[in-house]
């Protein structure tokens, strides 16, 4: 089984298992990272038929992303890196061809990663990629020039991110990189050519991810012009509130309880006018939570309507985090905020 499928495997399982949840932001965001990079002995041939090795000192690396965290796990990025490792020997036939020199790598993926929250700031980070890698190999020893090739790359990603505000991500990445049986021909400067096995490197790096849209950017959005303005009020309101688990819309036992008592209310009067308004707690970007209230208020309304309630006669709305039940600071789970409120009126 090659590394690449069970990456893939890897995160896909991850998708599916439910103890997920959302990255701290959603939209575009730009990353910016460094730190170290290692490669590992590179076994190869020299002049098609000389057996040869070289090995490389610790060196650097510097990446830079821009991405899309989509609403719930799922960000698409594409990444620009550049790697430097000087060369610490390079032999052929088991004598030296050289004891100095570099490589350097300029590298353009595409990554797909999952994030998986857990606790109210951390996360965990898995991903692939794949695209192409430019490296260039400068040796001086029997000949000096330098050569270079592009070649298929791809790589796997884990990293852990930590919120430190509501736009803006530390973390730190492992990257295992791949790039595909570079080729070197140094004929032009009166060397050899030399073939390789993929060039296998270990990055890692720190950095920071920052949101290009404000959290807030959706938070005060009015409710859809489909759905109807709320009616004035004709008489004495009852109001019920349901709660919800964390990132969930879904509906509880205990929530089919009180949304049954509100519809028993509902029924007294033919003529009742139902509002029902979703909320959420702050852990999560304001769009996502936006978004995550409405989906609570029509899970509400579906309900009624299920139970007989006419769709007619029930207005529905989402708050997002705006107004809080307990007031808290940022990415606090508040189990009283994760609510949604049927007033029958």
């Amino acid at each position: 089984m090659t590394l690449r499928t069970v990456l893939l495997g890897a995160v896909t399982a991850v998708a599916f298992n439910g103890a997920a949840s959302a990255a701290n932001f959603n939209g575009w965001y730009l990353s910016m990272e460094g730190g170290a990079n290692w490669v590992a002995d590179w076994d190869h041939v020299v002049s098609a038929t000389t057996p040869g090795n070289a090995s490389f000192d610790t060196g650097w690396a510097v990446l830079a992303s821009v991405g899309y965290a989509f609403e719930g796990n799922w960000r698409t990025e594409f990444e620009v890196g550049y790697r430097s490792n000087n060369i610490d020997a390079l032999t052929s036939g088991g004598g030296p061809i050289t004891t100095t020199g570099d490589l350097w790598e300029g590298s353009f993926m595409v990554n797909a990663l999952y994030d998986i929250r857990l606790g109210d700031k951390l996360g965990l980070s898995l991903g692939v990629g794949a695209g192409g890698d430019f490296a260039d190999l400068s040796v001086n020893g029997g000949f000096a020039g330098s050569a270079d090739d592009w070649t298929f790359a791809y790589q796997g990603i884990a990293g852990l991110n930590y919120a430190i505000g509501r736009q803006t991500s530390a973390f730190i990445n492992y990257r295992y990189f791949r790039a595909h049986e570079p080729e070197f021909s140094f004929a032009a400067q009166g060397g050899p050519n030399i073939n390789g096995d993929d060039f296998q490197k270990h990055t890692v790096t720190f950095g920071l991810r920052y949101a290009l849209a404000s959290p807030q950017t959706m938070s005060d959005v009015p409710p859809p012009m489909s759905q109807p303005p709320a009616a004035e009020p004709s008489g004495p309101s009852r109001q019920f509130i349901v709660f919800f688990g964390f990132n969930k819309y879904h509906l509880t036992t205990a929530a089919l309880r009180v949304i049954a008592e509100a519809v028993i209310a509902a029924k007294e009067d033919g003529s009742a006018t139902v509002i029902i308004t979703g909320h959420t707690d702050t852990v999560g970007g304001g769009e996502f939570n936006q978004r995550l209230s409405m989906r609570r208020s029509n899970a509400v309304k579906a309900e009624m309507v299920r139970q007989g309630v006419s769709a007619a006669g029930i207005n529905t709305t989402g708050r997002g985090e705006n107004e809080l039940l307990v007031q808290t600071t940022d990415n606090v789970k508040e189990p009283q905020n994760r609510r949604a409120t049927i007033d029958v009126n």
